[in-house]
């Protein structure tokens, strides 16, 4: 595919996002490299990816955090700060991610913090990262159990998204990715939902990918810090988290907990559509988490406000709403689709 330039249009905080097959080939054409770079991956990441970056700069350390979201807290914060401070890193220097949402997400954070802020750029390797969690500021880190609960918004100066990178991913990290682009499809693009339905969804990966990441835009732009409309990409979120907080080092990842906390929050007839894609993707539709723990880690989630959960709903496809719902509320939907 020829590049695509979408601008995120956030005032000072403004940046391109650069979408094109061989994008993290030509790095050091996009970025401002020619200066200290702390690139942030992890062992899950092909080595390959994060060194091409650094081959492209002028002067480079990696750092390579352990897989999983697990090591995604404060103790890795600290290292990474600490390995900016030991290698003599000043104002003007900045940060890269390599990788998916957790190297992306402590990255970013480290940015923020590091010298009250540097700059940042992000170069994601998954479908979930290059469909979401690259874009629109938002960094963390996760304290107690807590999934993003410490963090700030701090936009990065650039995202290349390298759709050649995805090459080397397994296929259910694929699939595990698409949920996200699933879910802004069903809140806000009626016709993008449409098309993993059509065909075979690996032709349609990079209309896909632009689609999650306009749609993406529009809302970011709208709300940045999550006042209003952007808290509708919470979406499958509320009831996710909380399956996702029960799941062991061999569990369900998090685009999959996602799928399954779309489900209970649709209509029948968005639902009866909704399975049949998430089939297709080899995403799970049924689950037997108990569902009283799954509402305690949901309620314990930072979008619980007081006796209500801000809930959104899909009724239709392409358009989303928002509802306030009691933990009760919640449980009697999933009970209802979950048994």
């Amino acid at each position: 595919m020829s590049g695509i330039v979408i601008p995120m249009n956030l005032g000072a905080d403004s940046y391109d996002i650069i979408l094109e097959r061989g994008a993290l080939q030509r790095a050091g054409e996009l970025l401002h490299l020619r200066r200290k770079v702390m690139i942030v991956t992890d062992s899950g990441v092909p080595e390959k990816w994060p060194k091409m970056l650094a081959d492209q700069c002028e002067e480079a350390e990696i750092f390579v955090l352990p897989e999983g979201e697990k090591n995604k807290n404060l103790d890795s914060f600290r290292e990474v700060l600490r390995r900016m401070l030991t290698f003599g890193m000043r104002r003007g220097d900045c940060v890269a991610a390599v990788g998916g949402g957790v190297p992306g997400d402590l990255a970013g954070f480290a940015a923020a913090c590091y010298m009250r802020g540097i700059d940042f750029y992000n170069c994601p390797t998954t479908v979930l990262s290059q469909v979401d969690s690259s874009i629109g500021g938002k960094t963390a880190v996760d304290l107690d159990g807590i999934k993003n609960i410490v963090g700030a918004f701090w936009q990065p100066k650039r995202v290349l998204i390298d759709p050649d990178v995805l090459s080397t991913l397994p296929r259910r990290q694929v699939s595990n990715g698409l949920a996200e682009a699933v879910k802004m499809a069903l809140c806000f693009d009626e016709k993008g939902f449409a098309l993993f339905e059509e065909g075979d969804v690996s032709v349609h990966m990079d209309r896909i990918i632009e689609n999650a990441l306009r749609t993406k835009k529009y809302v970011v732009e709208q709300d940045e810090k999550e006042q209003g409309l952007r808290r509708t990409l919470n979406f499958g979120h509320t009831l996710g988290h909380g399956i996702e907080a029960l799941q062991g080092e061999d569990g369900l990842y998090h685009g999959e907990c996602v799928a399954l906390g779309m489900l209970p929050m649709c209509s029948p007839e968005v639902r009866e559509r909704l399975v049949k894609v998430l089939e297709r993707l080899e995403l799970p539709v049924r689950c037997d988490a108990e569902v009283s723990r799954v509402m305690e880690a949901a309620v314990h989630d930072k979008k619980a406000s007081g006796n209500t959960i801000t809930a959104i709903l899909v009724e239709k496809a392409g358009s989303c709403l928002e509802k306030k719902m009691t933990p009760e509320e919640l449980a009697a939907r999933y009970t209802a689709v979950f048994g």
